[in-house]
């Protein structure tokens, strides 16, 4: 199952919203909230890699309050 590492910057006093949306969605298995240059950090998994490359594009970059992502795509050896 692909899984992805996204680091969300959002738009000052966004952190909470943007938070909250990705805890309401279904292919998101874990949000944290940080303390530096990024504000969350969200765990992604989907069934295939078309579907994560789908949502990755069109979903979660479309986040009100999200100004900036960095995704970490994981691969297995």
């Amino acid at each position: 199952m692909p899984e992805a590492f996204v680091l969300f910057k959002t738009q000052p006093a966004h952190e909470r919203e943007v938070y909250l949306s990705l805890m309401d969605h279904d292919s998101v298995a874990e949000v944290h909230a940080l303390y530096g240059e990024f504000d969350l950090l969200a765990r992604l998994t989907a069934d295939d890699s078309q579907t994560l490359t789908k949502m990755l594009m069109t979903q979660f970059r479309q986040i009100e309050g999200v100004k900036d992502t960095q995704t970490l795509i994981a691969v297995e050896y």
